[in-house]
């Protein structure tokens, strides 16, 4: 199916039909998930229970377990999955790598060791700690683009970059967690896990807010991105600032990473695998950011339906993730090396 254009008025855009079915089918499975997460527990609801309470009715124990016990997390994951999809899918396309997400090129390292800092030498709580990491994702991006940066940046210098700096960071990690009290080092491997236990509306909330600013944002800068897959020189020729471009791109990309890790500490491999299996099931030629984003809160509320149904033992969504992540990498690279064996 080939891409049609639309008229919206006195505006105009490309609609793919195949990306089109993928993503409302994405936005359907992160629906059912949604409600069956919320539905299940030692409280089951069933999904007519669940729908019925989200659009208003329910008694008030059932109002209690939905809107106040489980909708939070299963919000949180939503929100913190599609701004790591999105960011990955930002990533990969300027570095033009699909190794080029933020948890590989060491952004979410720096948020991580930001927030490991506060816990350890300020003993800060929820909000400090969160605060720590936006700002520590931040500071990371910028030092990373600093040191690429050579008459412009490539995508191959950051990816470099960012895993030396991730390096870095991971050491600076490992040392303040050596050197704290028992029990700020027993919050701080909590957090650097990733997890969304005890999550509420506080934390649903900026998150929200945050998102609502920066997808605008993240739609007018898309047309930009799409062109600069093209490659610098190609881009160039078509009317696109490319530095002015590729730093809008990546400071929407960083703000994504930053939010979602501040909400929920480093949740691995969602923004490495969702661009990319949200690419294979569109089969477009762009980046595909909505895409990525919806595959990305498809995965995380799996991971986390996962994580607290149906294992042993309920564990941080963070491993999970981290285990599916490591099995998809795996087999992304043995499907890349069996080509060039037969060769």
């Amino acid at each position: 199916m080939r891409a049609r254009s639309v008229r919206l008025g006195p505006a105009s855009a490309r609609v793919d039909p195949r990306a089109l079915v993928v993503g409302v089918l994405l936005a359907l499975v992160c629906f059912v998930l949604l409600v069956f997460s919320i539905g299940t527990g030692d409280y089951p609801l069933s999904f007519g229970e669940v729908v019925s309470t989200l659009l208003g009715g329910g008694d008030e124990l059932t109002q209690l377990v939905v809107e106040t016990l489980r909708l939070p997390r299963a919000l949180t994951a939503l929100l913190v999955g599609g701004a790591l999809g999105a960011a990955g899918a930002i990533f990969q396309s300027l570095t033009r790598n699909p190794l080029g997400s933020p948890d590989v090129i060491g952004f979410t390292s720096g948020a991580s060791a930001a927030a490991v800092f506060a816990i350890v030498v300020f003993g800060g709580g929820s909000f400090a700690i969160a605060g720590s990491a936006l700002v520590g994702g931040l500071l990371t991006a910028i030092a990373v683009y600093l040191l690429a940066w050579r008459d412009g940046v490539s995508g191959y210098r950051l990816v470099l970059i960012g895993i030396g700096l991730s390096a870095m960071l991971l050491a600076l990690t490992d040392y303040l967690l050596t050197r704290a009290r028992i029990e700020d080092a027993l919050v701080a491997s909590t957090w650097i896990v990733g997890s969304l236990d005890d999550r509420g509306w506080e934390h649903v909330r900026p998150l929200a807010v945050a998102l609502v600013a920066l997808v605008p944002l993240l739609v007018a800068l898309s047309r930009s991105l799409r062109t600069l897959e093209l490659g610098d020189d190609a881009a160039g020729a078509l009317g696109v600032r490319l530095e002015r471009a590729r730093l809008g791109l990546l400071g929407c990309g960083v703000a994504l990473t930053a939010v979602a890790t501040s909400a929920a500490g480093p949740i691995l491999f969602v923004a490495l695998a969702a661009p990319q299996i949200a690419r294979r099931l569109t089969r477009a030629s762009g980046p595909g950011v909505i895409a990525a984003a919806l595959m990305g809160a498809a995965l995380l509320l799996g991971a986390d339906l996962i994580a607290q149904r149906l294992l042993p033992a309920r564990m941080p969504v963070g491993i999970v993730t981290g285990v599916l992540g490591g099995v998809y990498l795996i087999a992304l690279l043995l499907r890349e090396w069996r080509p060039s064996r037969g060769a």
